[in-house]
């Protein structure tokens, strides 16, 4: 049974009404504080959400390199909170930085930081940017997936970018390596659990429609190689998001099947993205493929759908004991609402349980988005001091349609 320990709505003092309906929220959390971000706010709480302080993104940290766009992802790193900015490019066709900043306290004022443009790894590429980042940990890198764009906004590349955990306490340059892949996009680096994060290895996926595949990497810490496979799974659909309710309106017209939850839980790799509906299933839902990382076979497929509506945008990160958890948004009525949940089942035994999903409703939206947006992730960590529980952040609409509407919330949760 799922349990909703503390459920926080972010009121306009700890986001600054600086809200999206593409809201993108992401969360870290430390034994006693929490560091949040989402379009186009961030904000930190030293007691657990009794308390926030706003940091804006836009003036938080120097605008020297270009304006601060919209994509950021925290992370906790040790005793440091992590904080990743998109900037925009200062002027047309030039490159866009990411920004790596890290601070002891989370605090306005309390921020080093290293950029990181697409010329900073190939000199040649000068007139490209970087858009959609994520970050991973291992026992010794912290590790960034991001696409890389033309100037014509198509997509060129995905990169990957590994740092030494141990050079983010150090002022100074932070060394890095990286590795990059024209065949595969948007790629998700796994969630694991506990100090060493995902362990000595990085493994990181994306889909491949047109083959009904994972494309699956690993990168292990001791090595300068990235090694990939291919695997089948059950075929999806990546065009018909369509699913308007009794509500009216729509939510999913951003929608598609980039990977945007994945996690290591020993032996196990777990992938999940939304997938358009089918003749069987009448909603857009969440496919899920569990594999064997020693012989990469698929395991199990413990989808998430719905007969009466929609799921989408899926997160995932196991919690210190283990158990898988996710986050996502389902459509009641088609007004997205956030759910939480975990998998039962697991890990998959020859004989036992089907591994399932269940999910419990924290919060349910009054309106959906007046141009249809939402997304385009969301975010679930393990909880730092409670074995069986975990911290997700996510958003719903409250009292009307635009932005200034938005309401980001904070949901710890347990089995």
């Amino acid at each position: 049974m799922v349990r909703i320990r503390t459920d926080l709505a972010l009121g306009d003092a700890a986001t600054g009404i600086q809200t999206g309906t593409v809201s993108e929220p992401s969360v870290a959390a430390s034994g006693s504080g929490l560091f949040v971000t989402g379009n186009w706010y961030a904000t930190h709480s030293p007691d657990m959400g009794a308390s926030w302080e706003f940091l804006d993104p836009f003036t938080e940290l120097p605008a020297d390199r270009g304006r601060f766009g919209c994509d950021q992802v925290v992370l906790r790193v040790g005793r440091l909170w992590v904080w990743l900015l998109q900037y925009e490019p200062p002027r047309a066709g030039q490159n866009n930085i990411q920004r790596l900043a890290v601070s002891s306290t989370g605090r306005p004022r309390s921020w080093r930081w290293w950029d990181l443009a697409p010329s900073d790894l190939v000199r040649s590429w000068d007139k490209v940017w970087f858009d959609f980042p994520d970050l991973g940990l291992t026992r010794r890198h912290l590790v960034l997936t991001t696409n890389v764009y033309d100037a014509s906004d198509r997509w060129v590349r995905a990169v990957v970018v590994r740092w030494p955990r141990a050079g983010l306490t150090k002022a100074g340059p932070l060394p890095h390596e990286y590795w990059t892949t024209t065949t595969a996009g948007s790629l998700r680096p796994v969630a694991g659990a506990g100090a060493g994060g995902a362990g000595d290895t990085m493994w990181f996926g994306s889909t491949d429609v047109s083959s009904s595949s994972l494309r699956v990497f690993a990168w292990p810490d001791s090595s300068p190689s990235v090694t990939q496979w291919s695997v089948r799974v059950s075929p999806w659909d990546d065009s018909d998001y369509d699913s308007v309710g009794p509500a009216g309106g729509e939510w999913l017209s951003r929608a598609d099947d980039r990977v945007t939850g994945a996690f290591r839980v020993g032996s196990r790799l777990g992938f999940a993205w939304s997938s358009g509906r089918r003749a069987d299933r009448p909603h857009p839902f969440v496919r899920c493929a569990v594999i064997d990382e020693s012989t990469l076979d698929v395991v199990a497929e413990p989808d998430l759908w719905s007969a009466t509506g929609p799921w989408a945008y899926p997160a995932l990160a196991p919690s210190v004991s283990g158990r898988v958890g996710m986050a996502a948004y389902f459509g009641e009525r088609n007004l997205p609402a956030l759910a939480v949940g975990a998998l039962s089942g697991f890990p998959p035994r020859s004989g036992g349980a089907v591994p399932a999903w269940e999910m419990a409703t924290v919060a349910r939206s009054t309106h959906t988005p007046t141009d249809g947006k939402w997304g385009d992730y969301l975010t679930v960590r393990p909880h730092p001091s409670r074995r069986t529980s975990w911290v997700a952040a996510g958003a719903t609409l409250q009292g009307g349609t635009n932005r200034r509407n938005i309401e980001p919330r904070v949901v710890v949760f347990s089995t």
